[in-house]
């Protein structure tokens, strides 16, 4: 039998490697039939996926267009989505979504979480994290099987949007305590196991992995392997005054107030990752089987080479 997946969002980073994993030739117990939604016509990124295999096909549909989306979905098996965004993406969106879904009979979704476990942080603490916390319950209440996929942060910021590593004064900063353990997985690890999620029509309401569980005192002593230069660990504060600072920096810049990631949300989540209510305490990750994860010395290797 074909498993029909749609994928919404398919033309952004995750969503390309999220349809790339579901054709691998490893999952030869599937054939799979992957559907990648778009809001407009065709599109250079569109056309792209289009052109990876004969097993992809493109739909277009906007969001607000309930009967288009029903149209799209006939005969879809499970719903990936990797919108991303603020409330008219990850909470409207992905409502009309998910609705167009039930009225069409898919039986599965998957919501465009992919992110360290929201559900227990203190609210007003991270805007994006309350967003999908927000959502769940929302397909929780909806006649559909939902998994979220909850990884940690991705590996990769490591080296770039994540201004954790300070890389020309050689330190690692780190809020309350440096020995916080904090979950990181690649992007490609991610779409790895969400395809196999999708794949999956016993997966649970949620599957945690994390490619590796590091803190900031390892990354520190990781990276003065690495370089054989010392790399210090130092205190920029509380995960509390880091959200106090956070919480003025959004109130400051209302007009960032609809952007995904401004400064002020890269504030919120690190106050979720270092306070340690985000943390995963179910981790999974030999629910497919065994896997080489990429490590975070993988990744910070690999930026040390180049």
């Amino acid at each position: 039998m074909t498993t029909t997946v749609l994928v919404a969002g398919a033309t952004g980073d995750l969503g390309a490697r999220i349809v790339r994993a579901l054709l691998d030739p490893a999952h030869d117990a599937h054939d799979v039939h992957v559907v990648a939604l778009t809001r407009s016509g065709s599109s250079p990124a569109a056309d792209r996926l289009a052109a990876v295999s004969d097993r992809v096909s493109v739909v277009s549909a906007a969001y607000d267009d309930h009967d288009a989306l029903v149209t799209a979905l006939a005969g879809v098996d499970v719903v990936v989505s990797v919108l991303s965004g603020t409330r008219s993406v990850i909470v409207d969106a992905q409502t009309a979504l998910l609705r167009a879904a039930v009225d069409a009979g898919v039986p599965r979704f998957v919501p465009s979480d992919y992110s360290a476990d929201y559900r227990s942080i203190t609210p007003g603490t991270n805007r994006n994290f309350e967003l999908r916390r927000e959502f769940a319950a929302t397909v929780d209440a909806a006649p559909v099987r939902a998994t979220s996929v909850l990884n940690g942060a991705f590996t990769d910021m490591l080296t770039g949007q994540a201004p954790m590593i300070l890389f020309d004064r050689r330190t690692v900063l780190y809020w309350s305590s440096p020995d916080q353990v904090l979950d990181f997985t690649t992007k490609d690890d991610t779409a790895r196991v969400t395809a196999l999620v999708a794949l999956d029509p016993d997966a649970p309401r949620v599957v945690e992995v994390a490619g590796d569980r590091v803190t900031a005192r390892s990354v520190a002593e990781t990276l003065s392997q690495l370089t054989g230069t010392r790399f210090r660990t130092q205190w920029a504060g509380t995960a509390g005054t880091l959200s106090a600072m956070a919480r003025v920096g959004r109130r400051l810049s209302k007009a960032d107030d609809d952007e995904p990631f401004p400064a002020w949300q890269g504030m919120q989540y690190f106050v979720s990752m270092f306070s340690g209510e985000a943390e995963l305490h179910h981790v999974a990750n030999d629910r497919y089987g065994p896997h080489d994860w990429t490590t975070v010395r993988d990744v910070l290797a690999a930026h040390v080479q180049a």
